[in-house]
């Protein structure tokens, strides 16, 4: 297993928006990552701050593969950028990232949704090993964030960009704001906005019917995207957070606003990944442009009030990824213990067949009573090393013990039998 990717640690905002997929990219991402390597589970996950793919394989290292994609998409090396982490670093590193501990804004809890609608996205590629993942990183996030204090008070991306827009304003109170898009990092945006006493905001959104159904909610005025920009002069923030693959602000819609202003100055928030706004904007005259690789500067801050509740956070992140490598180590043991009760059962019969044949006359009651005799000796024997195999697997004695029992039995199976159900018993 191994996640290779590339992050907000790794990859400045203008390599990570080319390396972002929309959700419609990814099957046909992970299609063409099947095709060039003999990975059998795939997740990938790319949100404004990391773009990762989780992989089971078998021995070809698939990681040359990804960096192989990314490049392709990049128009550039992606390694320089990109990390890999490999079997229980992996495990480690996906619940860190659904607790909001490995993110920009400590604790940030959008991530949370981010990781399931991600996995959701992918099921049609992922398996056994990668379900059960997810499925104990995103426990093991809601662990953390009922048990701790580290997803207490602002922990977004939104709430921290309406926090760095009072570095222009001070108090937002009596402030006038537009947001362009209407999804779910809007939706929190306005509410943040509220909270800081923000008057009238406007929703603009290329489909008029989510802006308007976003504004009703939020008491605001929903506007179709190309009217907003008459309406840029009143007010004093805009925040931009559309899902576009492309700038869709630039210096030709901000310049009337900006004349009409006078001398007060525009804040723009631009969280959008890709980037929503042309970065010549933030070389107009009294106009305040932030992306986000400037929210660290208010994820440090964040960081050091939340540092407190890491320990416990960790802690808990530690029981849950051990738990979940128990769980893998066992899985691994199954198909171990199926070839090797199979091969045993070969031997009882050849073994059983040559002995009739030399005994010779026997009743078909008197046969059926060896065959009896001969599985049950056999049971007896294979009991105590099939329990103790898979025990020994489950109990962190790891995968090593398995690799001995398919060395000493001479077996070929894979460590990760997808098609195995690991409640299935053997």
């Amino acid at each position: 297993m191994i996640v290779a990717g590339m992050n907000h640690q790794t990859a400045p905002i203008e390599i990570r928006e080319k390396l972002a997929f929309r959700a419609s990219e990814c099957s046909d991402v992970l299609d063409g990552l099947r095709d060039r390597s003999d990975a059998r589970e795939m997740v990938l996950l790319s949100t404004c701050n990391r773009t990762e793919f989780y992989l089971v394989h078998g021995t070809d290292d698939c990681a040359p593969h990804v960096w192989e994609i990314m490049s392709l998409r990049l128009g550039e090396d992606a390694k320089q950028y990109s990390y890999v982490r490999r079997d229980r670093e992996a495990v480690s590193h996906i619940f860190r990232v659904a607790s909001g501990i490995d993110s920009m804004i400590l604790g940030e809890a959008q991530i949370h949704g981010q990781v399931r609608d991600a996995w959701e996205a992918c099921r049609a590629h992922s398996g056994v090993a990668l379900n059960r993942l997810f499925q104990s990183a995103l426990l093991a996030a809601s662990r953390v964030r009922e048990e701790t204090g580290i997803g207490r008070g602002a922990a977004s991306v939104s709430s921290s960009a309406v926090q760095l827009s009072k570095r222009i304003f001070g108090s937002l109170a009596g402030r006038r704001a537009m947001v362009l898009g209407a999804g779910d990092v809007a939706a929190i945006a306005l509410t943040c906005l509220r909270k800081e006493g923000v008057k009238v905001s406007i929703v603009a959104n290329r489909t008029f019917e989510r802006a308007d159904a976003l504004a009703r909610e939020q008491g605001a005025v929903a506007m179709r995207y190309d009217e907003c920009w008459e309406n840029l002069h009143t007010v004093d923030v805009l925040l931009c957070s559309t899902a576009s693959p492309h700038t869709v602000v630039g210096v030709e819609q901000i310049m009337p606003g900006m004349r009409a202003r006078g001398d007060r100055p525009l804040c723009i928030l631009d969280i959008a990944l890709p980037r929503d706004v042309d970065a010549q904007v933030g070389q107009l005259d009294n106009v305040f442009l932030y992306d986000l690789d400037d929210l660290r500067a208010a994820a440090s801050a964040n960081l050091e009030r939340r540092q407190e509740d890491l320990p416990a956070a960790e802690q808990i992140i530690a029981g849950e990824v051990e738990r979940y490598w128990q769980w893998l180590a066992g899985l691994a043991a199954v198909p171990v213990v199926t070839e090797f009760r199979s091969r045993m059962d070969a031997v009882r019969s050849d073994e059983l067949a040559l002995a009739l044949r030399r005994i010779g006359g026997l009743s078909e009651a008197q046969e059926k009573g060896l065959e009896k005799f001969s599985r049950a000796l056999m049971n007896k024997f294979l009991h105590e090393p099939s329990v103790r195999l898979r025990a020994a697997a489950a109990n962190g004695r790891g995968l090593g013990v398995v690799d001995a029992a398919r060395y000493l039995f001479a077996l070929e199976s894979d460590a990760v039998n997808a098609d195995t159900d690991p409640e299935e018993p053997v």
